[in-house]
């Protein structure tokens, strides 16, 4: 067997010797395979031992010069192999997960063509161009997802990457497969190493001979691996007989050594995650799964600096040793800022590998390539399902800080849970950097339309909403209060069908809301600060904040001023209709789903009564996903307050003014409420709504945003202080609203709970739209109940104190429908 010296391992040792000494496995061939190769073991029933590359930068941390360097020579002499113009008529195809940052540099050595990879992780509304499966993996299947479709159908040379070849068989898969669409006339297969039998080397001699095709085999170093009768009954009593489970760490790590490795110093503090926004370029795609074209790698090139100057600036000013940690089929991104991280911190030793699936059994021992790994659950959620993934040689290496790259994909509850990926990390690193990578999603055709968007509707900023309604301001909708009234209580019409008389305030409810607002905006401030900081840390790193319209709309736009204000995120923000009895917009579901992955959805509204919105949006979710729509969407809504416990994420539990309730459109961007009606809104068109331009004079939509939003400063401690004290308390939802709601509808005889409407919010609705009969007041109720008071004197609507009542105030609806109900001038009459 050859021994040569591996420059990775100390005192010269072969990292394979341990295997072989077991095992009886040699590796007979080049005298580079030993520099390029050690030896490790999995539990696999089909093959029990793993060659494991020391230039491939996945199992064994690799300067990134070096890694980078092998698959760049190798694209080169593809170059020389096929000449300038067949390589700018050729695609490069590399191999999902292992072989896709190496396919990567094989195209950079190229430099004419364009590369992509193949990926286990099927993207919605993307048509797969292809498939095939890898017969002795873990994981098998795989995808084509190419972007534009006809990468794959031009006849110039394919050129496929792969970092081993073992039998050739996946070759010969993706082959048979592609050359039955596309077929041509020439196949280059290129390989770190090609460690085929002089029989498998023949089988795909005669493959090429049967399809009538040239194939040509590029590769750094060749031999093959010699195997002992009954290897893999040998290999895997081994396995099984070094795998201990470690009682301190997630899985399993091997050999006590390793155990204390990877186990967390009981006395060592772990270091605070720092994120790193890499400022990546806008629709430049993070690698090749849906392709990367020498366009794209202009534009990485020139992007490559200034991202690595913002990483290097995060680490300690003292590290010495530096490990980037790249994530399963995201490894070309995270090399080529390993890479140019090299250049820039001078005096810094930087390495650079990647998690992966494969499962493989880690023995603490130079003459073993595996020395340790860390396993931590799966967090993209992946398509096959929960599971365990790992990092190997990482543990206990002593890095001074590591930088963890995943894609907005991977960026989930689970990588920072406990036992998650960061959490792994931070016992064997002074410092655990994160930096994120947009996951680039191909642009998809779409027949819904796109967002409406200020000054064209709404008098926000377009930045700040883009409304998932279409225009309806051109038809009647209003209709006399009694009149709706009439018709919704009767059963004759929906309160979605028609649209209210738009309340006009008078100049002294203007100064009352303005004046609430003064007093307020810090409290409002701090629960938007609240509510948002819960967001982040429990829901996604990077929301998708989608209000209900159009009272959940203000706060959805604050949050999102509190969330770049506060963290210097720029998130989208949309608002949808929702409607009591009929459910959520489907259609804008549908088109949040092309655009976003629904998990990272979350919706926002501005309080919570009874919890009836809350209830018809668990529902309507459900109901979507069952009739075909896309899963994912978390319908747990966000709110400011949560007056009536419906709900675990909310900024204060406070029934108090939140002024935006004090007004309609005035202060919801002009726009009315949604509408819901047949002969208006299709089965393929958004909810409908109007916009109230001629309201612009008395329109207070952005003064109120500015008002809280100048606070944001001057409650920074107070915010972190809530926070804190959420996260650690109890927020479960008791409905103690809804139980309330349900008393007081039989105690005054209503005996119809959606009359019955809690809550300063909700009552000033009843007064604003609907046909109010009473107001109970809590008693001792202040300011709060200042524009209550107003509107109920203005509508001639008594205002009851009761002494034990949950909620500041409750709002009753008349419970006679007539328009009898209120006199000619539209005040109520007593029953």
């Amino acid at each position: 067997m050859n021994k040569a010296v591996n420059d990775g391992t100390p005192g010269g040792i072969w990292s394979g010797t341990w295997v072989a000494d077991r095992l009886g496995v040699e590796l007979v061939g080049d005298s580079r395979l030993t520099d390029l190769l050690g030896l490790a073991l999995r539990r696999n029933p089909k093959r029990a031992h793993l060659l494991v590359s020391n230039v491939l930068g996945k199992h064994v941390p690799q300067s990134p010069s070096v890694v980078y360097g092998h698959g760049f020579a190798l694209g080169r002499r593809v170059r020389d192999l096929l000449g300038d113009e067949e390589a700018a008529r050729a695609v490069v195809l590399g191999y999902a997960e292992t072989a896709t940052g190496l396919g990567h540099c094989v195209a950079d050595g190229i430099a004419l063509a364009p590369y992509l990879h193949s990926t286990r992780r099927p993207v919605p509304g993307v048509t797969p161009a292809g498939g095939f499966e890898e017969s002795h993996s873990h994981a098998t299947s795989h995808l084509l997802l190419p972007e534009d479709q006809a990468l794959l159908a031009g006849d110039g040379p394919l050129v496929l990457v792969d970092d081993e070849f073992s039998t050739g068989n996946t070759v010969l898969n993706t082959i048979r497969d592609l050359h039955e669409r596309y077929p041509r006339d020439r196949y280059v297969v290129v390989a770190l190493v090609d460690m085929r039998s002089e029989e498998d080397a023949g089988r795909l001699s005669d493959f090429a001979g049967d399809i009538g095709a040239r194939v040509d085999l590029v590769a750094a170093a060749s031999g093959t691996v010699r195997l002992p009768e009954g290897v893999l009954e040998k290999g895997q009593d081994l396995v099984a007989r070094f795998e201990v489970t470690d009682p301190g760490a997630r899985g399993c790590v091997e050999s006590a050594a390793t155990a204390a490795r990877a186990r967390p110093a009981p006395t060592r503090p772990h270091p605070a995650l720092d994120r790193v926004d890499l400022s990546w370029p806008r629709d430049l795609p993070d690698g090749g799964r849906h392709g990367f074209t020498p366009a794209h790698r202009i534009r990485l090139e020139s992007a490559l600096p200034a991202m690595a100057a913002r990483l290097a600036e995060a680490l300690p000013q003292d590290a010495h040793r530096v490990h980037i940690l790249g994530f399963e089929e995201l490894m070309y991104a995270p090399l080529r800022l390993a890479r140019e991280l090299e250049q820039v911190a001078q005096g810094v030793e930087v390495t650079y590998s990647t998690t992966t699936r494969s499962p493989v059994l880690a023995v603490d021992d130079p003459g073993y390539a595996i020395r340790s790994r860390i396993v931590f659950p799966a967090h993209d959620n992946p398509a096959d399902g929960p599971g365990d993934r790992y990092a190997y040689n990482v543990a206990g290496a002593g890095f001074d800080a590591v930088i963890a790259v995943v894609d907005d994909t991977a960026d989930t509850p689970e990588l920072h849970a406990p036992d998650g990926l960061l959490a792994q990390l931070a016992p064997h690193t002074r410092q655990t950097v994160l930096a994120v990578i947009p996951s680039y999603t191909p642009e998809r055709p779409s027949m819904l339309p796109e967002p409406l968007r200020g000054p064209a509707f709404s008098s926000y900023a377009p930045e700040e909403v883009g409304w998932l309604l279409q225009d309806l301001s051109d038809v009647t909708l209003e209709a006399p209060t009694e009149e709706r009234e009439e018709a919704i209580q009767s059963g004759g019409a929906h309160y979605a069908e028609s649209l209210p008389v738009e309340y006009q305030p008078s100049d002294q409810y203007q100064q009352l809301f303005h004046t609430a607002l003064k007093e307020s905006s810090a409290r409002l401030a701090q629960a938007v600060g609240a509510v948002t900081e819960l967001v982040l840390q429990e829901r996604s790193p990077r929301p998708v904040l989608v209000s209900l319209a159009r009272a959940g709309t203000p706060v959805g736009v604050l949050m999102r001023r509190w969330a770049g204000f506060r963290h210097g995120l720029e998130l989208p923000h949309y608002a949808v209709s929702i409607v009591r009895g009929r459910g959520i917009d489907a259609n804008a579901l549908r088109w949040l789903a092309e655009h976003h992955d629904p998990a990272d959805v979350v919706f926002v509204d501005g309080w919570t009564g009874k919890g009836a919105i809350t209830r018809e949006l668990t529902e309507a979710v459900r109901k979507f996903e069952a009739e075909g729509g896309a899963a994912g969407f978390d319908p747990e809504i966000a709110v400011l307050a949560d007056p009536g416990s419906c709900v675990r994420t909310y900024g204060t539990r406070e029934d108090f003014l939140i002024p935006s309730a004090c007004l309609n459109s005035t202060v919801s961007g002009l726009i009315s409420r949604t509408v819901l009606r047949a002969d208006l809104v299709g089965p393929d068109d958004f909810h409908g709504a109007k916009f109230y331009r001629e309201l612009a004079g008395a329109d207070v939509s952005v003064d109120f945003l500015d008002a809280v939003a100048a606070r944001f400063p001057e409650v920074v401690d107070a915010v972190d202080a809530t926070v804190k004290e959420l996260l650690a308390g109890d927020r479960e939802p008791t409905w103690e609203g809804w139980a309330a709601v349900e008393r007081i509808s039989e105690e005054y005889g209503i005996h119809d709970v959606n009359l019955v409407k809690p809550g300063v919010g909700e009552t000033t609705r009843v007064l604003l739209r609907r046909v109010p009969w009473k107001i109970l007041a809590r008693a001792g109720a202040g300011a709060d109940l200042d524009h209550v008071r107003l509107l109920a004197e203005q509508r001639g609507v008594p205002v009851e104190e009761v002494a034990e009542l949950p909620y500041t105030c409750v709002g009753l609806i008349h419970p006679k429908y007539t328009r009898g109900a209120t006199g000619a001038d539209g005040r109520a009459v007593a029953l």
